[in-house]
């Protein structure tokens, strides 16, 4: 069942971190990649990234966001019962980096938390997915995590973030609507080929080899077959976009803003386009926060409409797609939510 309806679910408040370290596609470029790398950055639109400490985790930037939105919503933390992380880079393979968050969190021993792998699609799935415990009563207050430590200096489009929504059980909110797919015949269009059980880490798995620009690779590198992902990406989301406008029975219109994963440029012009969009309701952060997987919508939200959204209601739709290969469409309503200002760790 792909199409589905949540009632009596309130959007809360949301908060976002990124690190402090911030990196140039250009200027912390090698210089042999230089006039390369300008023109790559004029397709994917992407001139500056966040990446993390060599000791930071996402766990690290989501707890940093999850205390700042706690104090400033003024909840307490024994009557948070729901904590969920969507990620792809946990602290541990095992175990559950939501269940070390509970305990760092200081939330009580009766917290739902649990793990979600998930990449650039995971906010919508975890709405959903939170949502749905909170709709049926067995959660009344949550967190939903979602990010990823996932940049490196060598690649250009990956960059560090991480988010905490706070959603809660409101008899008679706005009911929220939602499209989630899955196509796992493209699973090799975005994986790590080496470091599961089906491919464990072999010694020279760790020997690196040197590409034409002088530039390190490992086997244990991820695998993105551009071409794939973007036929991918502009066929399937504006076709979800419009059954998901058709489900809820509202016109393009109506919808304030349309909030989509940050892919690259290209992706999102493309989308963008063939949905007829204006650019003013679709907020971009690409420029300067690059792709950061799963927590790119949240990220587009805290730093483009943290001020439209704290000032009365807004209907907005949110795309997330990529990994899988997967994708999630959501009409949500945030009304009076708390939107700290973005923090940086």
């Amino acid at each position: 069942m792909a199409l589905a309806t949540l009632k009596n679910v309130r959007f809360a408040g949301m908060a976002t971190c990124v690190p402090r370290r911030i990196l140039s596609n250009i200027n912390d470029c090698p210089p042999s990649l230089r006039s390369e790398r300008e023109r790559l950055v004029r397709n994917i639109g992407i001139e500056t990234r966040r990446i993390c400490q060599e000791w930071q985790c996402l766990s690290d930037l989501a707890y940093d966001a999850a205390n700042r939105l706690i104090d400033q919503l003024g909840w307490k933390k024994e009557d948070i019962d729901g904590l969920i992380v969507v990620t792809q880079s946990p602290d541990y393979l095992i175990p559950s980096t939501a269940i070390i968050l509970q305990d760092r969190l200081g939330l009580e021993h009766t917290t739902i938390a649990y793990d979600v792998n998930l990449g650039c699609s995971g906010y919508p799935f975890g709405l959903h997915l939170l949502g749905s415990l909170i709709a049926t009563g067995s959660v009344r207050k949550g967190l939903l995590v979602v990010g990823d430590k996932s940049a490196t200096i060598k690649d250009p489009l990956f960059s560090d973030a991480g988010t905490v929504t706070a959603l809660e059980f409101r008899e008679n909110s706005n009911p929220w609507f939602f499209d989630l797919n899955s196509d796992g015949s493209g699973f090799k269009a975005i994986m790590l080929p080496v470091g599961g059980h089906r491919n464990p880490v072999k010694f020279f798995h760790l020997i690196p080899s040197e590409d034409e620009h002088g530039i390190l690779h490992l086997p244990t590198d991820l695998i993105l077959d551009g071409t794939a992902v973007l036929s991918f990406s502009t066929q399937r989301v504006p076709p979800a976009v419009e059954k998901t406008l058709a489900y809820a029975n509202k016109k393009i219109d109506e919808i304030d803003y349309f909030l989509f994963h940050q892919a690259n440029k290209m992706i999102n012009e493309t989308i963008r386009k063939k949905l007829r969009l204006p650019e003013e309701r679709v907020p971009s952060t690409l420029k300067e926060f690059g792709n950061t997987s799963g927590a790119s919508i949240p990220v587009t939200i805290t730093a483009r409409l943290r001020e439209k959204l704290t000032e009365g209601s807004k209907q907005l739709l949110l795309g997330g797609f990529g990994i899988g290969l997967s994708w999630g469409t959501a009409i949500i309503k945030v009304e009076e939510a708390c939107l700290p200002e973005l923090i940086e760790a």
